[in-house]
């Protein structure tokens, strides 16, 4: 008795597949990158010691500032 016939296999992998991974694979590694530049200063604060104060003040300065001292420019 041949068993071939029930193990057949029924689904199809187009060449485009593989490129559709990769590009999906690209993607997410950009994006987690994209999104640590754009938090970076947050990453690396929690990592420092803040020696003038609190690091959420520090970090909220920054949010509403924008700049590494955290003095608004008037």
């Amino acid at each position: 008795m041949d068993l071939n016939i029930f193990i057949k296999p029924m689904a199809y992998l187009d060449p485009g597949t593989g490129s559709f991974v990769i590009q999906l694979v690209l993607a997410g590694l950009l994006g987690i990158g994209v999104v640590a530049r754009i938090y970076w200063k947050k990453i690396v604060g929690i990592f420092r010691r803040n020696k003038s104060g609190d690091i959420l003040d520090t970090l909220d300065d920054i949010d509403e500032h924008g700049d590494d001292q955290g003095e608004s420019i008037e």
